[in-house]
């Protein structure tokens, strides 16, 4: 009789085990543009990708309290690159808001995972860019400030171990010092967008979005 009235306790505990693995494992949507997919890591709140062939622009919708520290909470579009590679974008933010940290990124990344080693070029809501990375897996995140400001068009180039950052006008594009990280071969290289609110979103539009690819290099 106890094992009988155990059992339905045993089975909501287990659905509930199996949803919480769910929410905590990122889900990827279907290929958009360029993109393989797009992912909301570390977070559960869905944002979304959206292209427009029209304009050859892509619209990040998504959520998070930040792209910081040792686990990142944003939405992130990608694709899945080996070797050197250079990823160049226009990005705005098409609404207002008072958050000055809310960020539009470009990155290079080592996995899906929250705590995951990267590197980025970020621009803020108040305008300032930096140069962001993690070199380990769930290690701390580190930044370099830009003395460019409103920039129009990033870039971030992986060359080897190598990255760097580039923000500036169209043909006037000033580079920041190169950092060295040491990520496998196979990443994952993207557009993401972080509203600094764990319950809040945000947008971000990014076009005239280009990929290129490099003979590998090591460094």
């Amino acid at each position: 009789m106890l094992k009988l009235m155990r059992r339905p306790y045993l089975l909501a505990a287990t659905l509930m085990l199996s949803s919480s693995l769910l929410f905590a494992q990122p889900q990827a949507s279907q290929p958009a543009g360029i993109f393989q997919g797009s992912t909301d890591i570390g977070t559960a709140h869905q944002g979304s990708t959206v292209y427009d062939p029209a304009t050859d622009a892509y619209r990040l919708t998504g959520s998070g309290a930040d792209l910081w520290g040792t686990a990142d909470q944003f939405h992130f579009a990608w694709v899945r690159l080996t070797g050197d590679v250079t990823l160049t974008a226009d990005v705005r933010f098409p609404n207002p808001s008072k958050q000055p940290l809310r960020k539009a990124v470009l990155m290079v990344r080592q996995s899906l995972a929250p705590g995951s080693p990267y590197a980025d070029i970020a621009i803020h809501g108040d305008g300032h860019i930096t140069l962001q990375y993690r070199k380990l897996p769930n290690g701390i995140t580190a930044d370099t400030t830009s003395p460019q400001h409103n920039s129009t068009r990033l870039r971030i180039e992986r060359q080897g171990n190598q990255y760097t950052v580039y923000a500036g006008e169209p043909g006037h594009l000033l580079a920041m010092a190169p950092i060295t990280i040491h990520l496998n071969d196979t990443v994952y290289v993207g557009i993401g967008v972080c509203p600094h609110n764990a319950n809040g979103f945000e947008q971000a539009i990014f076009s005239h979005v280009k990929i290129e690819r490099h003979a590998a290099t090591q460094k």
